[in-house]
C-alpha cells in the first residue's frame, strides 16, 4: 500500500499532536512499514503509537538536557542522534535493581521444564520430491510413495536400498540416513511424524511436507536433560533484568504521557515499546 493510501486511512481532520507537536501524516506512512497488522487501520495506529512514545521521550531528553553519542552495533549501523537521546535518557532515568541469585534460582526451579537439553532423534527417510501446485507430480509422489511402502511392509530391511534407488534427497547415498536431529530442524509434519514414532519403526503412510511426500524411519531417540542451575544463571539473570527493565520503561513512559496532552492517538498497549 502506498503512502497516499495510508494517509487516507486516517480521519482527514484528526492530527497526532504530542504538547502542540504535530507528527506528520507523512512521517507516520512512511513508519507504517514497521509494524505489520491484520488491517491497515491497525498498521496506522500503531505507527502512531510508536511516534508518539517517541515524541514523548524525545520533548523529555531536550528538557533534561540529555545528549549521547551515537553508537554503532557489531554490523556497523550507526544510531540516529535522536535514538542515542532516547538510549541515554532511559538509561539515566530508568533504575532498576540487578537479579539477586534467589530470584534466578526462584525462577529456575519454578521453570525447569524449560532448562533441558533437546531431544535427539536418530532417523532415515525415503523422500518423493514433488511441489503441492503440480497436482499430477504431487499424486504421482504420494502414489511412488505408497507403492514403495507396501514393499517395506513385510521387508523393514530393504529400507536402505529402497532409499537409495527412490530418494530425491541427497542423503540416499547414505541410504537415506540424516544423523541426529533436533527440535525445529525439519518442518513440523515431518517432526511430528518423528516423534510420534517409536525406535525402529517407520511411517505407514507418506508424510506431506513441502518438499513431498516422506517416508521417515527412526532410528533412536536420545531424550535431553535437564541442565544444571549454573549452566544456565547467567541466561536467567539476564532474561530477569530485561523483562523488569521493560516494565519499568513502560512505566515510565506511561507517567509521561500522564503528564502531557496526547492528540489523535493512544499509547494503551506496552507492544509500542518494541520499537525502543
Amino acid at each position: 500500500m502506498t503512502c497516499a493510501a495510508h494517509q487516507a486511512i486516517l480521519p482527514k481532520g484528526e492530527r497526532v499532536r504530542v504538547n502542540g507537536i504535530t507528527i506528520g501524516r507523512d512521517v507516520i506512512a512512511r513508519e507504517v512499514q514497521h509494524h505489520p497488522a491484520r488491517t491497515p487501520i491497525d498498521a496506522w495506529k500503531a505507527a502512531a503509537q510508536a511516534l508518539v512514545v517517541r515524541e514523548l521521550l524525545l520533548q523529555e531528553a531536550r528538557r533534561l538536557d540529555i545528549f549521547a553519542e551515537p553508537t554503532a552495533d557489531s554490523d556497523g549501523r550507526r544510531e540516529a542522534a535522536d535514538e542515542a537521546a532516547i538510549r541515554a535518557l532511559i538509561t539515566r532515568e530508568v533504575k532498576t535493581l540487578e537479579p539477586n541469585e534467589a530470584s534466578c534460582r526462584h525462577y529456575y526451579e519454578y521453570n525447569i521444564r524449560r532448562f533441558r537439553s533437546p531431544d535427539i532423534y536418530e532417523a532415515a527417510h525415503i523422500l518423493f520430491a514433488a511441489a503441492e501446485r503440480d497436482a499430477q507430480a504431487y499424486e504421482q509422489a504420494r502414489t511412488d510413495a505408497q507403492a514403495v511402502l507396501a514393499q517395506l511392509q513385510p521387508r523393514p530391511d530393504r529400507f536402505a536400498e529402497l532409499a537409495q534407488l527412490h530418494s530425491d534427497c541427497p542423503s540416499a547415498a547414505q541410504a537415506g540416513n540424516l544423523g541426529q536431529i533436533t527440535s525445529g530442524q525439519t518442518t513440523p509434519e515431518f517432526e511430528r511424524a518423528l516423534v510420534a514414532l517409536a525406535p525402529g519403526s517407520f511411517t505407514r503412510e507418506p508424510v506431506a511436507t513441502r518438499y513431498g511426500f516422506h517416508i521417515i524411519r527412526l532410528d533412536r531417540r536420545i531424550d535431553g536433560r535437564e541442565l544444571p542451575y549454573e549452566l544456565v544463571a547467567e541466561q536467567i539473570a539476564l532474561y530477569l533484568k530485561e523483562n523488569v527493565q521493560r516494565r519499568a520503561t513502560t512505566q515510565y513512559i506511561a507517567r509521561l504521557a500522564s503528564q502531557s496532552t496526547i492528540e489523535g492517538a493512544q499509547i494503551a498497549t506496552p507492544e509500542v515499546l518494541r520499537v525502543f
